[in-house]
């Protein structure tokens, strides 16, 4: 149990600039994990076990890619609780990201815009932290996130995502194909029907290569935009199907400003998440939902701050639900809200 407030840890993280309040929880997490200091952060473990995709998910809170990129404090955020935890997004070649500032607190709406870029140490870096984490040896799952690197043309994308797939391929209980950051140019039009088609028909090929090499299925999901009307929620659904891909993650961030319209920073360019995230992804829930049938794994994220948002996700249709921007506003103790709330529900 946390030993501290997390509200005074806030009101002094929430006095530094966005980026650095990370970069600082970042270190000291990776830092402290599997020592005895995790007190400061560690949460009870709430079991609810469910199957999903081949997998037993130990419960069905998971840390959402975004906050550990580098996979640097696995054991850290697996000291709060999760079941399972996504690290990434992970590019083949390190980069620097955009250029700062790019990070940018809504306090008034429990959000926040990034522009930050996939920044990353890249994938050899990445994999080293992975394989010095302890979480997977005590039953949890670990997720790993891929992308394309800014300088690879949109046409080359295919090679970046097929070479970081045989990089993370041994060391991952699943795989999540990013297609759906609004931060790296035209990234978002991988989520079209033919490049899409393209993209997922040759990861699927060199997946069945990887499985045979290592003697292990690892599942593939994809994670696309809450941007999405219901056309093209249909033809991605579709073509997840074809492919026989495993899951979908649903949503990123979202482009659209409507809900913090006059808030400080509300115009800045770059991803949307938090709070007012959460109908937007729900609805594309709900139409995934409809489109892929009652079997199909569905994992939710965008906009849970509270046990009953995460309800209203797994209403909606996901199986297990991400967290992310409410951590940041709730601290640890969200991790056991959720997970408990989820606990108690009847589905």
């Amino acid at each position: 149990m946390s030993l501290i407030p997390y509200a005074l840890a806030r009101s002094f993280l929430f006095r530094m600039d966005p980026e650095e309040a990370h970069d600082l929880t970042i270190e000291g997490l990776a830092r402290t994990q599997n020592t005895p200091l995790d007190r400061v952060y560690r949460q009870p473990f709430v079991a609810h076990p469910i199957t999903l995709a081949g997998l037993q998910f130990p419960n069905r809170v998971g840390m959402a890619a975004g906050l550990d990129k580098n996979a640097r404090c696995i054991d850290g955020l697996g000291a709060m609780g999760f079941g399972f935890v996504e690290v990434g997004t992970v590019t083949p070649k390190a980069q620097p990201g955009n250029p700062k500032p790019r990070m940018f607190r809504l306090p008034e709406a429990q959000a926040l815009i990034n522009r930050l870029g996939f920044n990353n140490d890249g994938l050899d870096a990445f994999i080293a932290n992975v394989k010095r984490s302890k979480f997977r040896q005590n039953g949890r799952l670990l997720g790993l996130n891929i992308g394309k690197n800014a300088a690879t043309p949109i046409e080359n994308a295919t090679d970046d995502y097929l070479t970081a797939l045989a990089g993370v391929y041994p060391h991952a209980d699943y795989v999540t194909v990013n297609i759906s950051s609004p931060n790296t140019k035209n990234l978002r039009a991988l989520q079209s029907d033919e490049a899409l088609d393209g993209l997922l028909a040759a990861l699927v090929a060199r997946r069945e290569a990887l499985a045979a090499e290592h003697g292990r299925h690892v599942p593939m999901f994809l994670k696309i935009a809450p941007d999405l009307d219901e056309t093209q929620v249909g033809v991605i659904a579709a073509t997840l199907q074809k492919h026989g891909m495993d899951g979908v993650i649903a949503t990123n961030t979202t482009l659209a400003r409507d809900a913090v319209s006059g808030l400080l920073h509300a115009e800045e360019m770059g991803g949307l998440s938090g709070a007012p995230v959460l109908e937007g992804s729900n609805r594309v829930i709900r139409q995934l939902r409809a489109a892929l049938g009652k079997d199909f794994p569905i994992i939710g994220v965008g906009g849970i701050l509270s046990g009953h948002d995460a309800i209203a996700k797994i209403e909606a249709g996901a199986d297990v639900v991400q967290l992310y921007t409410g951590l940041i506003y709730k601290g640890p103790a969200l991790v056991t809200e959720v997970a408990s709330a989820l606990q108690q529900m009847k589905r």
